[in-house]
């Protein structure tokens, strides 16, 4: 059978053969493997034969091919996408026929004689860049103009952010949002819905809180300013204790002990045959010593209780007249 007898789409890389059918049935699950096996073999080995047919390019990887585009539909996994509702502003400009147009990033800036960014940071005519402004006939006297662009960029940020989540909830109440921001839209005040009210948290809750704010600084809280009738923290956090960084009175020799002392557990770890023999038989005399002395002790002890209570003689205070 030749390669005109199937339907080949390099661009998928598929083949199947139209006329294909069993005849006679198989007589077992075995059979009908086998069949499909050397029929899937037999495609495959058309859909290569086509490919070697194509012009090729000689590359450092090999002969390398362009392969056309595909002519089979295949099935879309996931559902199509559902369109997402309008904005107020894309529902106002829809109203007013406002069209947008495509900007350039790149801008000219007159006051630097540079192209700069449209938007963003180093944008093109900030007011940043301005040291100076000029006075209006509408400016209050001593009002601070730097201030006053600050108070107004602060209520610009808000006030996208207000629109930016009202979008939302109105998005969330048509269901045409993906399930994870679905699930934070419920956290949003919306009118018309039944919301969770968050549990209130406790005295105690608070107080753990404020202690963990309190002692999370590196000094654990020592040197922060402390609020009328705060309270100490109860579990107060532990912090290492390390040398001084600058070098002072005896800190050389701290230093070198410290080391030494740190050298001596990483060999006693290391080393299982390493053994100190003065060292030794000084701590076993030690222990003999202080053996001795209890033993002394004991015996001084007990020999005390047996002796017997005699009363100490009193001389007469008479004298003969």
């Amino acid at each position: 059978m030749g390669a005109e007898n199937y339907q080949i789409d390099l661009g998928s890389l598929i083949a199947c053969d139209p006329s294909h059918h069993f005849q006679p049935l198989p007589s077992s699950r075995e059979e009908l493997e086998r069949q499909c096996l050397e029929k899937g073999t037999e495609l495959v080995q058309e859909i290569v034969n086509v490919l070697f047919s194509l012009p090729a390019s000689e590359e450092l990887d090999g002969p390398i091919v362009q392969l056309p585009k595909p002519t089979t539909r295949l099935p879309r996994e996931k559902h199509l996408p559902k369109p997402k509702p309008p904005t107020k502003w894309e529902l106002f400009a829809k109203m007013k026929g406002i069209k947008k147009h495509k900007k350039d990033k790149r801008v000219y800036d007159e006051q630097t004689g540079t192209w700069k960014r449209r938007y963003g940071y180093d944008r093109v005519n900030d007011d940043r860049d301005v040291p100076i402004f000029e006075a209006k006939m509408t400016d209050e006297p001593g009002e601070d103009p730097f201030g006053k662009r600050k108070n107004e960029k602060k209520k610009r940020v808000e006030k996208q952010e207000k629109n930016r989540l009202q979008n939302l909830k109105q998005a969330f109440k048509a269901g045409n949002l993906p399930s994870h921001i679905q699930l934070a839209a419920t956290a949003l005040p919306i009118t018309g819905t039944q919301n969770v009210i968050p549990k209130k948290a406790s005295k105690e809750e608070l107080e753990g809180v404020a202690g963990m704010a309190a002692t999370a600084t590196a000094s654990g809280g020592k040197f922060d300013k402390k609020l009328p009738g705060e309270k100490p923290a109860k579990h107060a956090g532990k912090h290492r204790k390390f040398l001084p960084v600058v070098e002072g009175r005896g800190m050389g020799a701290r230093e070198k002990e410290q080391t030494k002392k740190i050298l001596n557990k990483l060999m006693a770890k290391s080393s299982h045959d390493i053994l100190d023999v003065d060292r030794a038989v000084t701590m076993f005399n030690v222990k003999k010593e202080k053996q001795r002395k209890r033993d002394k002790e004991v015996i001084s002890l007990t020999s005390n209780k047996l002796k017997p209570n005699k009363k100490p003689f009193k001389k007469s205070s008479n004298k003969k007249q």
